[in-house]
């Protein structure tokens, strides 16, 4: 209950949720201009695109509310044939609902993921029945979506690099704050952060190049993330004893550089003098050199920087066959979604509930928690806030807004809804469950008492918050941690299978870098990743195996981090026949002991010529298995 209540201290997105309630109140205003408030309405169904509008360069946005906009015309279409079906609209809205969670998990999307797909499915459910009318709300419905296209699209024109840029400049902050830990209690953790942010620096610039059209700006981000992982991989394999110290100057440096980043003019984007110590090593003169580089990069004409982009992103096929294994987390879920999603829309139906649809939608909502604990978080939050939500419709509606009263109250309730999402669902369901109800009863010609409505919204609420819990309850409890010795020993397996080929004679054609060991192993740590996040929610939890696979998933993690930079490497060294069984050896010992959860005995490893750190970790790997 005290989680479920906290509030998070991140900082209100007042534009983010101003545009989101221009996006859902315009539509429904062109409607009353031009006289026809319905199809405003059907067109504001449409505006629940701009709920996915997220942080992320323009180039993938683009293309990813272009396609939840395809999304919610096709459902829209789907909710209008199946109306008069009870028995298909349940089948659909599972169908609907599994579909979502597993594009939304498989591609690793941030967004609500199912929940305004199923929303507008039900709602459209829930109008007259005139299969005619399909191409009609269709279109409406795209009409709305594009209106929230345009919008989410608008700061391209001012600022079309910003996501990128606020990410590499966090590269640049995180390294400085790792340069300043070197030789302190706080190197492991500072290390993992920079690990974690170079990743997503170079899957956020993956998403926003456009082959045909490569700006001056992002050329240089992109040059200055692979500079940035060459600074971070010196100091691994120089400074990996933890030791030796590195002068405050290099950190002060770097952080410079990242401020001086967030200047959109280049005249401004001039870092400060570098400062140096007076006396310094070999080391810390080759660190000072690399840092002259980076001030190069981001400060000379591109004329002078001879490098070249390469992009490399896994293709949407090995992503959606990796969350198609029968462990991926991604790929239960998804069942599990569905399922009990079409068993709450049967147990409505049957029953004969006035507006049905809004019994499953609850559900829906409790489901979308990422693990078992925040399933029972969103029930909690969904509970007391849609309760209070309703009462909060129930006024509206009993007071009987038209015109523009009622573009105005949904206006400010997205606004309210957006601002408060990111402190807490419960707090956001307070204001999303009267703008919901607004839209989907305000044109119904039916007459209902502020009693009797309020009463039936909130039982159909409870009955779906219960049905969900249960069904999560029963169907995995359990089903995350009991997947992790499995997984992890195919991870470990898939690791030595990409080392081998890293270190040994594959032909002068053969590149690393894009081999289908390296996007194995990829998939198998983006897995174990995420069946370890979720195994971390389960109830009851289990906090010895969760210690003890914490360990060894942060090894391996970072394992795959220098085995992917090493593949980058063209001059890295082919190892003998025996070293390479010694290293085949010490991993397949690793994967039986982590398949048979038996104590490992330690194995040599040999020295790895230019990659210490590489040995480095895989001992750490070992350790962490004992």
């Amino acid at each position: 209950m005290k989680q479920a209540m906290a509030v998070n201290k991140k900082p209100f997105p007042w534009l983010k949720a101003f545009c989101a309630g221009v996006a859902a109140a315009l539509p429904i205003t062109i409607g009353l201009i031009f006289g026809n408030i319905e199809y405003g309405f059907l067109a504001g169904m449409g505006s629940f695109t701009y709920l996915y509008v997220f942080n992320i360069p323009y180039a993938q946005r683009a293309k990813k509310i272009f396609f939840v906009i395809l999304g919610m015309c096709l459902v829209s279409v789907l909710g209008t044939f199946a109306a008069p079906y009870p028995l298909a609209i349940a089948i659909l809205m599972g169908i609907i609902g599994a579909t979502a969670i597993f594009i939304f998990g498989a591609l690793r999307i941030k967004g609500p993921s199912a929940i305004f797909f199923v929303l507008v499915f039900a709602m459209t459910t829930g109008m007259p029945i005139q299969p005619e009318l399909a191409p009609l709300r269709a279109g409406l419905v795209f009409l709305g979506g594009a209106l929230s296209w345009i919008i989410a699209m608008f700061g391209w024109f001012y600022n079309p690099h910003g996501p990128e840029t606020g990410v590499v400049q966090r590269v640049y902050l995180e390294l400085a704050s790792f340069l300043d830990s070197v030789g302190s209690k706080k190197y492991s953790e500072a290390r993992h952060r920079v690990m974690s942010v170079l990743k997503e620096a170079e899957e956020t610039l993956a998403a926003g190049y456009i082959p045909w059209r490569t700006t001056d700006l992002f050329n240089r981000l992109y040059l200055l993330n692979n500079h940035a992982n060459k600074i971070f991989l010196f100091v691994l394999e120089n400074y990996s004893n933890g030791h030796s110290n590195i002068p405050p100057e290099l950190g002060q440096t770097v952080r410079e550089i990242a401020h001086s980043l967030g200047h959109k003019d280049k005249s401004e984007r001039v870092s400060k003098k570098i400062l140096q110590p007076v006396e310094m090593d070999e080391r810390v003169v080759h660190l000072f050199t690399k840092v002259y580089d980076a001030d190069a990069i981001m400060n000379e004409p591109t004329s002078k920087i001879n490098q070249t982009i390469q992009i490399s992103k896994p293709s949407l096929k090995t992503l959606f066959m990796g969350a198609l294994d029968k462990q991926s987390i991604v790929f239960i879920t998804a069942i599990r979604f569905g399922v009990i999603t079409i068993i709450a829309a049967i147990i409505a139906f049957q029953f004969g509930f006035i507006r049905s649809y809004w019994v499953p939608l609850s559900c829906v909502a409790v489901l979308s928690g990422a693990t078992i604990v925040s399933t029972y978080h969103r029930a909690i939050q969904r509970g007391f806030g849609t309760i209070l939500g309703i009462l909060i419709a129930s006024l509206i509606l009993a007071a009987h807004p038209n015109g523009y009263l009622i573009a105005l109250f949904i206006l400010l309730l997205t606004f309210i809804t957006e601002l408060f999402i990111v402190k807490n669902y419960g707090l956001a369901a307070l204001f999303f469950t009267p703008n919901a109800l607004l839209m989907a009863e305000s044109t119904s010609h039916d007459s209902f008492s502020f009693a009797y409505f309020a009463s039936a919204r909130i039982i159909d609420v409870a009955i779906g918050i219960f049905i969900g819990l249960i069904g999560v309850g029963f169907v995995g409890r359990r089903s995350a941690s009991s997947r992790l010795p499995h997984l992890t020993t195919k991870t470990i397996r898939s690791q030595a299978q990409f080392l081998f080929i890293l270190f040994s004679d594959q032909g002068e054609s053969f590149i690393a870098s894009k081999s289908r060991e390296l996007k194995k192993m990829r998939t198998n740590i983006i897995n174990l990743i995420t069946l370890y996040n979720t195994a971390a929610g389960e109830i009851p939890i289990n906090q010895k195996a969760l210690e003890y696979y914490w360990s060894v998933i942060f090894a391996i993690e970072h394992l795959g981090f220098l085995l992917e930079n090493c593949s980058k490497n063209e001059g890295r060294p082919f190892l003998s026949d025996e070293a390479l069984s010694q290293l085949l050896y010490a991993f397949e010992t690793m994967a039986n002991a982590s398949d048979r959860q038996c104590a490992l005995i330690l194995k040599s490893v040999p020295d790895i010529e230019g990659f210490p750190s590489i040995t480095s970790e895989i001992n750490r790997l070992q350790r962490s298995l004992c």
